[in-house]
């Protein structure tokens, strides 16, 4: 362990929720299930967001989408993020969990790059036709009752069409319990650098709830100093806390004032990596082998910077069993130190700037024109989401 000296932050209300660390695990497609998200509470504190869930799949009650909306029972409060670009179905998925009773605070998904759902007006695409962007918020809002719904977006489609300001406003003015932003527009994907001062315009324009930023948090100290530099309210935590589960171990102790950092031992990361498995077990009913697949997308961010050699990197990306893992982890050295810089920084795909694809002629109006409707209605055929 190592210190982080912060000073302690307040506590995080999101309507009549209080996070005593002001932290949220951020939606991540493939990524947030039960299992990860039981495994970052296991280190830490916060409100943790399920995977993207369709609303259209939701309402039709597909077996997918059932399943990844179920939460285990130590999990509290629990979240679930929707997708969806239909006022009515979107108000129904809500109206669904409320009525019985799958959650205790709902967000909406505004932010997703993705050029299978942006070329359809679906993610970040949405939000530049503000009265659909109104309507789905609204309905929304009044379909969750006294449950939190907040709504996570980016700045917008690209630099000369900016969605994030006037969308903040339409938000808070739909009564939603908070908004974060992802610093970046859908044509930035994941590249370059999270416009933080973004976040402090947003905080400057929405001053009735809540205001979160998300973008380049790869540590504690990326999360302080994001707070320090731009008056948000609390941090959104992606790609930064891959094969870091204890990044939220961090983030409470830095935010809590204690400022301790962990240092895993390879041994210890080689322990949160079965706990990782273990969990993935779990989640799919007993099923190893989809388990052990599950995992092979983690293998290279948990090891990153450690001395594991390509040999057994490559088995662990092939196991198919608890025993499998358990003997490839049993040939690591667990007493190897923390590698330091090397295991730290920026985790996950970057991708580079491009042109988002969107429907024809989506950019000639704020308003939305009856050609686009057939292609909204094709954006929820798939729950892939970013």
């Amino acid at each position: 362990m190592s210190t982080l000296f912060a000073p302690p932050a307040p506590a995080l209300s999101i309507g009549p929720l209080r996070l005593d660390v002001p932290v949220v695990l951020a939606p991540m497609a493939g990524i947030t299930n039960t299992a990860f998200r039981r495994l970052c509470r296991e280190y830490g504190a916060g409100l943790y967001v399920s995977e993207m869930i369709t609303s259209r799949a939701l309402v039709e009650r597909t077996p997918e989408s059932m399943r990844l909306i179920r939460h285990h029972e130590s999990e509290t409060p629990r979240s679930i993020q929707l997708y969806g670009v239909d006022p009515k179905t979107v108000a129904e998925a809500v109206t669904m969990l409320v009525a019985e009773d799958r959650a205790d605070h709902i967000d909406l998904n505004f932010g997703c790059p993705v050029p299978k759902v942006t070329r359809k007006g679906g993610g970040a695409a949405l939000p530049w036709k503000t009265e659909l962007f109104r309507q789905i918020v609204e309905g929304a809002v009044k379909a969750a009752g006294p449950l939190p719904l907040t709504v996570k977006m980016r700045k917008g489609i690209d630099s000369d069409h900016l969605t994030y300001l006037e969308a903040g406003r339409i938000a808070e003015g739909a009564g939603v319990a908070a908004v974060a932003l992802h610093a970046r527009t859908a044509a930035e994907f994941y590249s370059g650098t999270a416009d933080w001062s973004a976040i402090a315009k947003l905080k400057q324009t929405v001053t009735g709830v809540p205001v979160l930023g998300n973008g380049d948090i790869w540590s504690a100290a990326d999360a302080v100093r994001m707070v320090a530099e731009t008056g948000c309210d609390g941090v959104v935590v992606g790609r930064g806390c891959l094969g870091r589960p204890w990044l939220f171990g961090d983030l409470a102790s830095a935010f809590t004032g204690g400022g301790l950092k962990a240092e895993p031992t390879l041994g210890e990361v080689g322990a949160g990596f079965r706990r990782h498995a273990e969990l993935l077990v779990e989640f799919f009913d007993g099923d190893e082998g989809r388990a052990c697949r599950d995992i092979r997308k983690h293998v290279a961010w948990y090891f990153k910077g450690y001395a594991v050699g390509g040999e057994i990197r490559a088995a662990l990306a092939q196991a198919s069993s608890l025993a499998e893992i358990d003997e490839l982890l049993g040939r690591l050295d667990p007493a190897q130190p923390y590698p330091g810089a090397d295991a730290e920084g920026q985790r996950g795909r970057a991708g580079t700037p491009k042109q988002p694809a969107l429907p024809d002629r989506w950019l000639d109006s704020r308003e939305l024109q009856e050609t686009h409707r057939a292609e909204l209605t094709e954006a929820e055929l798939d729950t892939s989401g970013g």
